[in-house]
């Protein structure tokens, strides 16, 4: 395991009762946004909620800096969560919110005032912050979470589905927030099921699936990695069927087929490709006007990595 890792599982399971929710989890997180992808009931909020100290591991380890999360003060004060689920006092202002909780990292009345404020601004609640949280929008709650968890400036920030809510303006906003805090050379993981959500935030992934890690590291190497399965180039040209006689010649194309906007080129090699065919398109004077590659992101990584049961990654 890297020497540079701020995060690091061994062997990390945790049952409840019959039922298996993480499974021999070994992983590492190192500075920087990471994020945690899975579909609904994966694992990933169990994860979380190990790796921020609210449940204990059935079996293996899980360190922060070195140290057991389990019951270790030192590590709780230096991580944070914005948690999925709603769980405020409603009665409360925002700025009340935030200063209780900042509060109970040991600082005082005035410094966590000072902080709250400083949080709220941040995720532009401030002409708000003295209005009760019941009075809140979904998106309003959402940011109001954001500020608890970043007040205290922590090391390592875990984000579990914190988009959730958020109209498009306010989508942006922390997206940037976090690729921000990511820059400053923070740990943040950002759980999502969502996937060109995390894409927008960063390509280094962690993909979980029925409790178990099934790749990590970043998505192009991932999907690099995957040598036998067909990668798919979208090609929009100004004379697709003379285009498509010339592709089909290629050794490293598999076939070429038509769609509404174009042709569809299915290779094993797309590094070869894409070097190939604006050399073709520009010595038999044909126009490309987009060249593309749909299983270049996340959502193909996904779906692969799921459904053919692929069980090794980059780090993995």
């Amino acid at each position: 395991m890297g020497t540079d890792a701020i995060i690091k599982t061994q062997n990390l399971s945790k049952w409840y009762g019959q039922v298996i929710a993480l499974n021999d989890v070994t992983l590492e997180i190192n500075r920087g946004v990471t994020g945690l992808l899975g579909p609904n009931g994966a694992g990933k909020s169990t994860l979380m909620k190990v790796l921020t100290g609210q449940l204990r591991p059935s079996n293996g380890a899980a360190r922060i800096f070195g140290q057991p999360i389990w019951n270790n003060g030192y590590v709780m004060s230096r991580i944070a969560l914005c948690p999925e689920q709603d769980a405020f006092y409603e009665e409360m202002t925002a700025f009340q919110f935030v200063t209780y909780l900042v509060r109970l990292h040991g600082y005082t009345v005035v410094e966590s005032e000072k902080m709250a404020r400083a949080a709220l601004g941040v995720v532009d609640l401030l002409e708000r912050m003295n209005d009760p949280i019941h009075t809140y929008s979904k998106g309003m709650r959402q940011r109001a979470k954001i500020a608890q968890a970043i007040a205290h400036d922590p090391d390592v920030l875990f984000l579990d589905e914190p988009l959730t809510g958020t109209d498009p303006v306010g989508r942006r906003r922390i997206i940037d927030l976090i690729l921000e805090i990511g820059d400053r050379g923070k740990s943040v993981v950002v759980s999502s099921h969502i996937l060109h959500e995390v894409e927008s935030m960063t390509s280094n992934i962690l993909l979980i699936n029925k409790g178990r890690v099934i790749a990590d590291g970043d998505v192009f190497a991932i999907r690099n990695m995957i040598d036998d399965h067909p990668h798919q180039i979208f090609i929009d040209a100004d004379k697709p069927r003379d285009f498509a006689k010339l592709l089909v010649d290629n050794k490293d194309v598999i076939s070429v087929t038509f769609d509404d906007d174009g042709i569809r080129v299915t290779t094993r090699d797309p590094n070869a490709c894409y070097e190939y065919i604006p050399a073709l398109a520009l010595a038999n004077d044909i126009l490309i006007r987009r060249l593309t590659s749909p299983d270049n992101n996340l959502a193909a990584v996904f779906k692969y990595l799921t459904e053919s049961g692929y069980r090794e990654g980059a780090g993995t």
